[in-house]
């Protein structure tokens, strides 16, 4: 049997996009017009390296808001309860490795 000639051989490749499950998405809040007097909830997963100074720092320069803090050392993130969705006025999530 005859080896291909080049001009035949046949290549095959993946799709490099792969496959795009559908989900849901959610519209952004609006801004907030000021953060005096908010429940601010800050969420950090991972290692607490940078997290660690910017928690200290927007709690220095914002006193008036009432900063919460909830802290995983795990690749999964612990998300905020019912409860705590219905007070918070914002949330900044940080994923630090």
């Amino acid at each position: 049997m005859a080896p291909r000639a080049v001009k035949d051989k046949v290549y095959k490749f993946l799709n490099p996009v792969g496959i795009q499950t559908p989900i849901q998405t959610y519209p952004l809040a609006p801004r907030l017009d000021k953060i005096d007097g908010k429940e601010i909830w800050i969420s950090i997963t991972g290692e607490p390296d940078i997290t660690i100074p910017l928690e200290r720092r927007l709690k220095a320069e914002y006193p008036n808001v009432n900063w919460k803090v909830k802290k995983t050392y795990w690749f999964v993130q612990d998300p905020l309860t019912e409860e705590e969705m219905k007070t918070a006025d914002a949330l900044i999530q940080g994923v630090c490795w």
